[in-house]
């Protein structure tokens, strides 16, 4: 689970978390953003689906520990912060704070300013 102030977030309930099991993946579509969730190690952790270098789609593409390597070019992202780890991707991709309640995994969006 990430840690963030949770006051500069709205958490809202994308999935049951059953439907979640450890190593397995979900894309859910929230305002138009398609994002994939992952289950590792029994913590939910939730990126954009879409690769920084070509906007492949990344949940077809294998986990290796917490990376994500897109299926198309092999550019690896860190599904815990998004961060890019090697080429041909050079940019990071949208990470989101996750969390658990009430058998529901919610994930955290930006308040709009």
């Amino acid at each position: 689970m990430t840690t963030v102030d949770s006051q500069n977030y709205e958490f809202i309930a994308v999935a049951e978390s059953d439907e979640l099991p450890d190593g397995g993946r979900l894309v859910i579509e929230v305002d138009g953003l398609l994002i994939l969730l992952v289950r590792i190690a029994g913590l939910p952790f939730a990126v954009a689906d879409e690769c920084s270098h070509d906007g492949n789609p990344l949940d077809d593409g294998d986990l290796d520990g917490y990376e994500l390597v897109c299926s198309r070019h092999g550019a690896r992202f860190d599904v815990r912060t998004g961060k890019v780890l090697c080429l041909p991707a050079v940019e990071d991709i949208p990470a989101y704070p996750v969390r658990e309640a009430d058998g529901q995994i919610e994930i955290g969006l930006p308040l709009e300013e």
